[in-house]
């Protein structure tokens, strides 16, 4: 790092936040998804006018800069560039307000997600997003990727509870978007604009955002299927009737992976599993709940139905979906984790596309995810040291993307583009979309510094 350019940061954010031993900077060179990149130096800083300075003296100098919160990305986003300043904004964790009357939230975008949902629960409200990561991924991070989580079939995603954000543009000037009230068109909505955009048109350093009263009860269910048809086509008859918050599908391949981990058995027949769950006030769910295992008792195809009489046989139940992740790699060590989102009538048409993909590359495909949503998360596993199945998996990743599309869905639906999904983004939005993000990500970041190299499928200049 130019000596020079670390001791004006360190002016600003002082010795014991500016840093470039190699320690450090390691220990911010990789993200989720396991590429890794080492950066010059990494800066911790305190609050948001340290990083008006900060930006504005990297803008002066054209030193490029990645924002880092929990580092659990998958796709790259936070992965440094070479030559860059890392941004670790894990300091700034600060809950500023939990606001009852109005239902919101102030916060740093250091706050651990599921910090932040505690903290609203002993208010009795809720922060609905839950990336699977909750528990150490920072609410920074899940505004820049947008994440999501199993309860986004009845709540929605990131972008529907932030109401407002302070934004550090490139050269240093801080704006704020939105604000605290429901309503407001002063203009372009910023907002949206800045959430989902992976670092790359600003540094988050604040944001407020919508909570919701807490839910008094849960129903929770678990469905055994013949097949993932029989599964994926309840999904589109229970939304018709019944207002989940969650819809997990797992396929077949996926049930084998973690049968000998469950508490209960499985019989051999189920071929699919779908977790449902039921929210709200005791008295709504009790008859809701109700109306819901009649509704499964005898469906053609559905051959167990099991239902949590209290909070450990949910846990139980949610075993199934929880103990997947780490059982994959009882397959193959490595794996390509995708998440690609289809119209949820066309989940069923992806899942057979899945099962002859594996067949024709000679690999191990599972799948599981939000099904309420179409959200999928497709798992391809493979050994790296294996050159010829690193290739016949990157050939199924790019014929994945390619059914996916077809089926009018999208090639991520939460983990963001970063660097894995760059080279596929033009297919997915097409041209004159692409033309225009790069004209807003000119606009706001001329000299091309913030997160260069993410999201579009080479530098912008």
């Amino acid at each position: 790092m130019n000596t020079k350019i670390l001791a004006e940061l360190t002016a600003i954010a002082g010795p014991e936040r500016v840093t470039d031993a190699i320690e450090e900077r390691l220990c911010c060179s990789y993200d989720g998804g396991g590429r890794e990149c080492l950066p010059a130096a990494v800066v911790h800083p305190a609050d948001t006018e340290e990083v008006c300075r900060i930006m504005a003296l990297l803008h002066r100098h054209g030193v490029p800069v990645v924002v880092r919160g929990g580092g659990s990305g998958m796709t790259g986003g936070a992965v440094p560039v070479e030559g860059c300043v890392v941004l670790a904004m894990a300091g700034m964790n600060r809950i500023v307000e939990i606001d009852t009357v109005n239902q919101l939230a102030v916060v740093e975008p250091g706050v651990i997600t599921g910090d932040l949902q505690a903290e609203a629960a002993r208010h009795g409200l809720m922060y609905p997003p839950d990336p699977a990561s909750a528990a150490f991924c920072t609410i920074g991070g899940n505004v820049a990727e947008c994440a999501g989580g199993p309860r986004a079939v009845k709540y929605g995603v990131t972008r529907d509870y932030v109401k407002g954000l302070d934004v550090v543009l490139a050269d240093g000037r801080l704006i704020r978007t939105g604000g605290r009230t429901d309503k407001g068109v002063a203009g372009y909505d910023l907002t949206r604009l800045f959430v989902g955009s992976e670092g790359t048109l600003g540094v988050i350093t604040g944001m407020t955002v919508k909570l919701v009263p807490r839910p008094r009860a849960r129903a929770t269910f678990l469905v055994g299927a013949a097949d993932v048809g029989v599964a994926a086509g309840l999904v589109a008859e229970i939304l018709a009737d019944f207002t989940p918050c969650t819809m997990e599908l797992m396929d077949e391949t996926a049930i084998d992976l973690v049968r000998g981990r469950l508490p209960f058995s499985l019989g051999a027949a189920v071929r699919a599993l779908l977790l449902i769950e039921l929210d709200g006030g005791e008295a709504a769910v009790r008859a809701e709940g109700a109306a819901l295992a009649d509704f499964l008792q005898g469906r053609p195809g559905v051959l167990t139905v099991r239902r949590a009489a209290d909070g450990r046989r949910r846990d139980e139940l949610w075993a199934a979906r929880r103990t997947l992740s780490p059982a994959a790699f009882d397959l193959r060590p490595h794996k390509l984790s995708e998440d690609v989102v289809v119209p949820r009538s066309r989940v069923a048409a992806l899942a057979c596309f899945l099962r002859d993909l594996a067949a024709s590359q000679g690999l191990t495909i599972f799948s599981f995810g939000h099904a309420g949503d179409g959200n999928m998360h497709v798992n391809i596993m493979l050994d790296r040291a294996d050159s010829a199945e690193v290739e016949r998996a990157r050939e199924a990743r790019r014929r994945l993307f390619a059914r996916v599309i077809e089926l009018g869905g999208t090639i991520t639906g939460e983990h963001g583009v970063g660097l894995s999904k760059a080279e596929f983004l033009a297919d997915d939005v097409g041209a004159a979309a692409l033309d225009v993000m790069r004209r807003l990500k000119r606009c706001l970041d001329p000299k091309g510094i913030l997160n260069p190299g993410k999201i579009f499928p080479d530098a912008i200049s």
